[in-house]
């Protein structure tokens, strides 16, 4: 005990958004110190065991690209652990580099975690997070971690309405007197869309296209709700009938198409949040309305689509791809916020 607060003087307390698709972490005093992939690179021996050979963007440049022993990993699935090895890794090198480099540091670390994991997903959490050198580890929802964030009232007995469209999960939730009221975690989120416009392409063209490639096609001219301004891109990718490389044209159109299916299901989990929020609450968002956060926020005509299906005033967020750290650090600072929204294992 002695040890570890003398470790904690030398150290400045952490907090970290441990995203399926990006890790985002904010140190006190400095502000947001990486936002990078989550994402580690490991090479495979001949006996099974693996090196760590790079973390973040570094690692994210092989995907796809890397040689046989070169294996890049995504540890994180769904807003959860899928490799607890390599979370441990990453949240190590994420530490490690917040402090430049200093070893013997253990400082405090609050970590936003999908609202609807298990308690055993919990605990995978707080494990990596104590094995890679946290001294005392807070978990807090991530829609009550975006909701501090985006500067909304979370302390007041008044409703506020938060979407947190990730790269994993999309959070929904009502917040009322620092606690949740009502929500929803539905496993529909950037990742998803991604794939859905891998298989369009696929289907649609007998092209084959890597998941940088639909990324990079979402975040262009991906689009919720048609507003006559059909734009188009080129993309790259590998013909399935010749086998040779090819490149072709598609349109916002198509691309609306293919996210169809995971938007709705997002829609979907926003009304039925909005069908379960008890009435004093409901007639607060009639006047507050609905923010989103995270990177499926920045999503063209999201925001209206949504204000079309609900008749409600939505809008994005300041900083939505930080509102969830941000939120998370400003709990360190309230020991009451610290006591009545972090989750307990």
């Amino acid at each position: 005990m002695v040890f570890n607060q003398l470790m904690g003087m030398f150290s400045n307390d952490l907090a970290i958004d441990l995203g399926t698709a990006n890790t985002v972490v904010h140190m006190k005093g400095k502000g947001i110190v990486a936002r990078e992939p989550s994402v580690v690179a490991v090479q495979r021996s001949g006996n099974g065991e693996r090196a760590v050979l790079a973390v973040g963007n570094a690692a994210k440049d092989m995907l796809g690209k890397a040689p046989g022993p070169i294996i890049p990993i995504r540890p994180m699935r769904d807003g959860v652990i899928a490799d607890f090895d390599m979370t441990e890794e990453m949240l190590r090198y994420f530490i490690l580099r917040a402090h430049n480099r200093r070893s013997f540091v253990r400082p405090r670390v609050v970590v936003g975690i999908p609202s609807g994991i298990t308690a055993v997903e919990r605990r995978a959490v707080r494990e990596s997070a104590d094995s890679a050198g946290a001294r005392e580890i807070y978990l807090i929802e991530e829609p009550m971690a975006a909701a501090i964030g985006a500067d909304l009232p979370v302390k007041e007995a008044t409703g506020n309405m938060i979407v947190d469209i990730g790269g994993g999960t999309t959070e929904v939730a009502v917040i009322s007197l620092s606690g949740t009221v009502t929500s929803q975690s539905i496993r529909v989120a950037g990742d998803r869309m991604d794939e859905a416009l891998l298989h369009y392409v696929k289907r649609k063209y007998n092209l084959l296209v890597g998941h940088r490639t639909a990324e990079h096609i979402k975040m262009t001219i991906g689009t919720a709700y048609a507003d006559g301004n059909s734009q188009s891109m080129e993309i790259k990718g590998r013909d399935l009938v010749t086998g040779i490389p090819k490149a072709l044209e598609i349109t916002a159109d198509e691309v609306r198409e293919a996210l169809s299916e995971s938007i709705n299901a997002i829609v979907e989990a926003v009304q039925l949040t909005l069908e379960k929020t008890p009435p004093e609450l409901a007639a607060d968002i009639i006047d507050k309305g609905i923010v989103l956060v995270g990177g499926g926020a920045l999503l063209r005509n999201l925001d209206v689509l949504l204000r079309e299906v609900t008749a409600l005033p939505v809008t994005i967020a300041d900083d939505p791809l930080s509102a969830v750290v941000l939120g998370a650090s400003r709990v360190l600072d309230d020991a009451e916020l610290l006591k009545n929204t972090t989750v307990s294992f």
